[in-house]
């Protein structure tokens, strides 16, 4: 298979992006101009472990006693976890891992599961990164799929591992003593302590990285990650501004890309992480940010929406002046969650629009939050986005619907399966439906997948949900179609009322009613506890549709 080559105006446009991208890494701290042996050193690290042990080795050369990670066992300098990596890299390879096998992780957020990505990268070994709410089936077929040679995990999923079959070999990431592990039980503390001082050579390639998509429909499909410049961070960093030297805490998980990319960006700045918390606390999130004065929050919507939804009195008993920024990503923000956030914490909300497959696409800051509540806001350096019809013509008008395309550095380039989303004009299909206003700044409207037709009117549920979640009275919305004999579908609508709200679902009809067009109002109206949610917080609508009263 030939090399393609590039158009004259496509070779221009890169160097032009790379040229911004160095820019932009420079402003941010996250390169030295200056120090031009430092670039080549990470940029050779770049080419044999990957990024996820590029950026520990800047870390460990430029501040090797600082503070990495913090979790409930207390801080690990860079410089402890590099010693800790290479002595687990060495166990590892003992225990049979070798470069270039599938290495999984099942892990929650601390010291094993980072330990466990750096000791793979070294390696040269795979990782296809576990999702936590994983059901048997599920991960079953993955470690299958994926060919996977070994996992590492917490002692919390031992019933999930007896799934797969007995001759893979496991390794104990994190022990809570109410599990009653086999003290013969292999762990990363026992192969660090073990190897202590060991190390592997350089890898002749870097293993690279398999991030899952959320699954909601059936078994994830794997999205490698192998060789990632880079100048690719700058994509976070050119609308964000994360800060350096300082503290973030890192509430979405990090088997998937937006806690992993901010933890490996949150190090290349000189950060501390503290993870202290293996399961999403509102209270104990806000602790955390008090105790340690983080000027960062990484999380995703689900999250802030669980968090603002304490209230103000709960929110004051909190010192949060510190925060400049809280990051949230894995789906749009609602303007009514855009708003109250900035009401709660002011003008730090950043939402990115991203996507397992396409990576990042959009960054709205809170100026675009505040001008247009609701919109993911503009592509960052090096990205752009693209609407198309269902022809696969260009949409240029502003305010119409089209299906979302993007380019991204990061883009992947095919499921781990073989299969592939489909591409127009060298941009890649996100599956979502969106449309830009008049200023450029892009909205989503759901998922292509998701639309409902009734009785011939195209809708889309992300609209009534967003409508229905600034009520005061309730907490939070779906929507989805069932089948209807006269519309072929009709609305339900699921809503959790807030606390002490006796909303009925006649309230809910006529409140739709009064705002959307008559075919946007659901016929039938589901008070539940909870939404079903997946561990990244996105809502599994499959369960909904065994929900009738």
């Amino acid at each position: 298979m030939g090399i393609t080559k590039q158009s004259p105006r496509q070779v221009l446009r890169t160097l032009t992006d790379s040229a911004a991208a160095l820019a932009v890494l420079n402003k941010r701290g996250m390169l030295e101009l200056r120090d031009p042996r430092e670039i080549v050193r990470s940029l050779r690290d770049a080419e044999v472990f990957g990024p996820f042990v590029t950026v520990l080795n800047h870390s460990v050369r430029r501040n090797p006693h600082s503070v990495a990670i913090i979790d409930e066992r207390g801080p690990l300098t860079f410089a402890q976890l590099d010693k800790q990596a290479d002595a687990l890299a060495a166990g590892l390879a003992a225990a049979g891992l070798r470069p270039g096998a599938v290495v999984a992780t099942l892990c929650r957020d601390h010291r094993g599961m980072v330990l466990a990505l750096l000791a793979a990268g070294r390696l040269g070994a795979r990782v296809v990164l576990m999702n936590t709410g994983f059901a048997k089936p599920q991960f079953a077929d993955v470690v299958q799929r994926e060919q996977v040679a070994m996992v590492l995990h917490d002692s919390e999923f031992l019933d999930l591992l007896a799934a797969i079959p007995a001759a893979i070999p496991r390794v104990l990431t994190w022990v809570d003593a109410e599990d009653k592990v086999d003290r013969r039980a292999v762990t990363t503390d026992v192969l660090i302590a073990t190897h202590d001082g060991g190390s592997v050579p350089a890898p002749e390639n870097p293993g690279g990285i398999v991030i899952l998509t959320s699954g909601t429909t059936g078994t994830p499909k794997g999205a490698p990650r192998d060789k990632v410049s880079p100048l690719q961070s700058a994509q976070f960093l050119d609308r964000v501004p994360l800060p350096r030297e300082n503290t973030f805490v890192m509430a979405a998980p990090i088997f998937h890309g937006t806690g992993l990319s901010q933890l490996t960006l949150g190090w290349g700045l000189g950060n501390a992480i503290v993870f202290q918390q293996r399961r999403f606390d509102a209270r104990r999130t806000l602790a955390n940010i008090a105790e340690y004065r983080a000027a960062a929050l990484i999380l995703v919507p689900t999250m802030l929406q669980r968090i603002v939804d304490l209230g103000p009195e709960v929110l004051a008993e909190y010192d949060t002046s510190s925060l400049r920024v809280i990051f949230a990503a894995g789906s749009s923000v609602s303007p009514d969650l855009s708003l109250r956030t900035a009401e709660a914490f002011g003008d730090v909300l950043y939402n990115l629009y991203a996507s397992t497959e396409v990576a990042v696409a959009a960054v709205a800051t809170p100026q675009d939050l505040r001008a247009a509540p609701g919109t993911v806001g503009r592509p960052p350096v090096g990205c752009r986005v693209a609407l198309y019809d269902d022809k696969r013509k260009k949409i240029s008008e502003a305010g119409v619907i089209g299906t979302i395309f993007v380019s991204s550095g990061l883009s992947f380039g095919g499921y781990t399966d073989g299969r592939h989303k489909e591409i127009v004009d060298g941009l890649l299909c996100s599956g979502d439906i969106g449309h830009f206003d008049a200023d450029g700044r892009l909205f989503i409207d759901g998922r292509d997948d998701d639309m409902i037709v009734s009785g011939g009117e195209n809708v889309y549920p992300l609209e009534v949900e967003n409508l229905l979640a600034g009520r005061p009275d309730v907490f939070e919305a779906a929507v989805i179609g069932v089948a209807d004999r006269e519309f072929g579908k009709r609305l339900r609508a699921f809503v959790v009322r807030a606390p002490e709200a006796t909303t009925t679902a006649e309230e809910i009809r006529e409140y739709v009613k009064s705002n959307l067009a008559r075919h946007k109002v659901p016929r039938d109206v589901v008070f539940i506890d909870e939404l079903p949610r997946n561990a990244t917080g996105k809502l599994v609508r499959s369960r909904l549709e065994a929900i009738t009263d």
